[in-house]
């Protein structure tokens, strides 16, 4: 793995963080890995989901929806409702 894959989760990017997820998904789907060491990367990658979860909620809070007027005119931005 990449000398960063012992990084703590909490302070990786998202893309970090993504990057690291997407290599050990890989590296389970080709089924080389020993049963221990697989537990252990599984258990990792169920962090940096996490991690990538939070990192989305907290960007999906800070956007905002432009609002217009009657003409199509850009008028402000109020708070975007993701549900």
């Amino acid at each position: 793995m990449a000398p960063t894959a012992h990084a703590d989760v909490t302070t990786l990017s998202f893309e970090r963080a993504i990057e690291e997820l997407e290599s050990i998904v890989k590296r389970l789907e080709d089924g080389k890995v020993p049963l221990e060491e697989s537990v252990a990367i599984y258990e990792r990658g169920e962090s940096l989901k996490r991690r990538c979860e939070d990192l989305l909620r907290q960007a999906e809070a800070r956007v905002d929806r432009i609002t217009t007027d009657a003409s199509g005119q850009a008028v402000g931005t109020e708070p975007l409702d993701v549900q």
